[in-house]
């Protein structure tokens, strides 16, 4: 994989990580499990991450695209 690619994939993702600082999804977990008898509830999850590593992503792209044009 080229270096300018990993540059684009990490300035796009740095992008994402700064609009969206975290997401939520559900998941299924058992809150009886007694022989026969089960029962399950849906929970939500939450996956959070700090908006400076979005921004630290997107310099680290911007450094690694820059740089590779000069060597190329």
């Amino acid at each position: 994989m080229s270096t300018k690619l990993i540059g684009v994939v990490l300035i796009v993702l740095g992008i994402v990580m700064i609009v969206w600082i975290g997401f939520t999804y559900t998941k299924k977990e058992k809150v009886i499990d007694a022989g026969p008898i089960q029962i399950s509830a849906d929970r939500e999850k939450t996956v959070n991450w700090p908006p400076y590593l979005g921004g630290v992503l997107l310099i680290g792209g911007i450094v690694i695209v820059v740089t590779s044009k000069k060597s190329s």
